[in-house]
């Protein structure tokens, strides 16, 4: 019995809460891209499959692997966390393939200037992290705090924010979205 990619692709997206536009600006493909794979209209490649995976985040032999899974992945090596951030940041995603995900752990990393970008982000849920090295700028609607090791914050993600690496070191930093955000 063969996989129907396209259905298969659909069904993870939606569990995941991920639109075809959302997807595809993980992916780093087209919307179209998106929309012909579920409309099984193309057969994707094996690398583009995993690059569209990617985005969700999801291994090739999870998308292939029976809805049934034995047991849950428990403890993650550093090598297994696949990188969800953007431009210079790197976001580290614990438990990427535990289903179903209520959070999303993330292991955050701002190089020297790195930041979210100039627009404001806005999401349902709730956020919260830990600094655990460097210097980090958290915005929140019209707040704005300098924060470096050990200090924190908390929010409702529904506020504008953003984040920005002002201090003259690397930017490390543990992070929680909940719901999963990625």
């Amino acid at each position: 019995m063969s996989l129907d990619v396209g259905a298969r692709l659909k069904e993870v997206r939606k569990k995941r809460g991920l639109s075809q536009r959302e997807l595809a600006k993980r992916a780093g493909v087209t919307n179209s891209t998106i929309s012909l794979i579920e409309q099984n209209r193309v057969s994707p490649s094996v690398s583009s499959l995993k690059k569209v995976l990617d985005g969700v985040p999801m291994s090739l032999p999870a998308f292939f692997a029976d809805e049934v899974q034995v047991q849950q992945q428990v403890f993650y090596s550093s090598s297994e966390l696949p990188d969800m951030g953007y431009g210079k940041v790197a976001m580290r995603l614990v438990g990427y393939n535990h289903e179903p995900r209520s959070l999303s752990l993330l292991h955050e990393t701002y190089p020297v200037g790195a930041d979210t970008g100039s627009d404001m982000l806005l999401h349902e849920g709730e956020e919260a992290g830990i600094v655990i090295s460097g210097q980090l700028e958290v915005t929140v609607a019209d707040k704005t705090q300098q924060l470096g090791p050990g200090d924190a914050y908390y929010f409702a993600s529904a506020q504008p924010h953003r984040f920005r690496n002002t201090g003259d070191e690397e930017c490390v930093l543990v992070s929680v979205n909940n719901p999963a955000t990625v």
